[in-house]
């Protein structure tokens, strides 16, 4: 059955940072009035084009995935410039999925953990290069001559040197972290910390002890006082009972004999809330990116920004992502951020996917635009959505640029004067 397409439309509307839209009787966002015809186009109205181009593919790929409920979200600068939901919260069910609707993040959830903690280093509770077990002394690798070689920042960079994923089968077996710990006496990194990637979930969130003991505070209660409620993120939380306790949220589902089946949540990643723990509407993380591109410094002073995405270690195996490797020439792993090199351009990303759920996050500082997608189904079909995206844009903006610069003199100097 096809399912009919719900959806609350903002696009081309400005909405401003942490602002609640007016909404008129067809539930679709009031739009702003119409700029001069005369003035030089904005980058939203240069963009009107690749958006409405993007929203039809974004439906036809939705569609055709028979994705039951989806979101997605466009910024720019200090607003959001387009918002919508698609499908259902649940197949089983006919309500619609809008811009509010509460996804599980998955791994987008590291993002929020990297801000926080930089914050916190800022302030001076710990050091970057401190070591683990100064705060964790009972964590420990096979050869203990590692141990205090293991810093703080490598665990947020993703450079600890271990094997990718380790111990994610145990988080998956719904083991609890104290079980969980000891068993990395067990093994070596592959390289000194700090030399080498490997992708970690259960390392990246012994931030969470480390946040606990310099603070004297829990993660979730920290997040919400620095991150959440400074930003008026309205739907933001952590862990599952704040998952379950929002009526507007969005079922888990995973494929099977050839169609999309609901599922209940489980407690297991939520356990290692840094690297997954943390639920979020389009508008929340909207709001999110528009921290990151710097206009909420009170939050987020751009010092913090600056150091959070800072290149930590080479990621060589992204450049061979399927969809992506056509237009990735580098890519590195900051603080809970990737930094790819997307053809002439820097584009900050990170991607989620736990049961149920896939999750996508993505900025451009130059050109202070960024994109949220959240799906309710375990499909890849957001590798296609979000390089197509930022392939469009940027393709765009380009093209404005050089017709600008075209209409520009030169000087005396050699340089041009426009």
């Amino acid at each position: 059955m096809v399912r009919v397409l719900l959806a609350v439309v903002l696009l081309n509307t400005l909405i401003p940072l942490a602002a609640q839209p007016a909404k008129d009787s067809a539930n679709t966002l009031v739009a702003a009035p119409v700029a001069d015809a005369a003035a030089e186009p904005t980058v939203p109205e240069l963009l009107a084009t690749e958006l409405a181009s993007f929203d039809l593919y974004f439906n036809q790929q939705m569609a055709e995935h028979g994705i039951p409920g989806a979101a997605y979200a466009v910024v720019y600068q200090n607003k959001i410039i387009s918002a919508k939901g698609y499908g259902v919260r649940d197949i089983d069910g006919d309500v619609a999925v809008d811009p509010f609707t509460v996804f599980r993040i998955a791994s987008v959830s590291k993002t929020f953990a990297a801000g926080l903690a930089s914050l916190l280093e800022e302030q001076g509770h710990f050091r970057w290069d401190e070591s683990v077990v100064q705060y964790i002394p009972e964590f420990s690798f096979k050869n203990a001559a590692y141990n205090p070689q293991l810093k703080i920042e490598h665990l947020l960079s993703q450079s600890s040197g271990v094997m990718p994923n380790a111990y994610d089968n145990l988080i998956e077996a719904n083991i609890v972290p104290e079980r969980i710990l000891p068993q990395f006496q067990k093994i070596d990194p592959l390289c000194n910390p700090g030399q080498c990637y490997g992708y970690q979930n259960v390392l990246f969130s012994l931030i969470e002890p480390i946040i606990s003991q310099t603070t004297s505070s829990d993660y979730a209660s920290l997040l919400k006082k620095n991150i959440f409620e400074p930003l008026q993120l309205p739907t933001a939380s952590v862990g599952l009972e704040a998952y379950l306790l929002n009526e507007n949220r969005a079922s888990p589902h995973i494929r099977a004999r050839g169609r999309w089946h609901s599922r209940n949540v489980n407690q297991s990643y939520y356990r290692f809330a840094p690297a997954a723990g943390v639920n979020a509407s389009v508008i929340d993380l909207s709001h999110w990116l528009i921290a990151q591109l710097g206009y909420y410094p009170q939050v987020m002073p751009q010092n913090v920004l600056d150091k959070i995405i800072e290149k930590r270690v080479k990621t060589p195996r992204d450049l061979r992502r399927s969809k992506w490797r056509n237009y990735l020439t580098d890519a590195h792993y900051a603080l809970g951020w990737r930094v790819y090199q997307f053809g002439s351009e820097q584009l900050i990303y990170h991607g989620g996917w736990v049961q149920g759920f896939r999750a996508e996050l993505a900025y451009s500082r130059e050109r202070e635009l960024g994109l949220v997608i959240l799906l309710n189904a375990e499909s890849n079909v957001v590798n296609e959505l979000t390089p197509a995206f930022w392939a469009a844009m940027f393709g765009a903006l380009q093209q404005h640029d050089q017709t600008t610069l075209a209409k520009c003199k030169v000087n005396k100097a050699a340089k041009p004067q426009c």
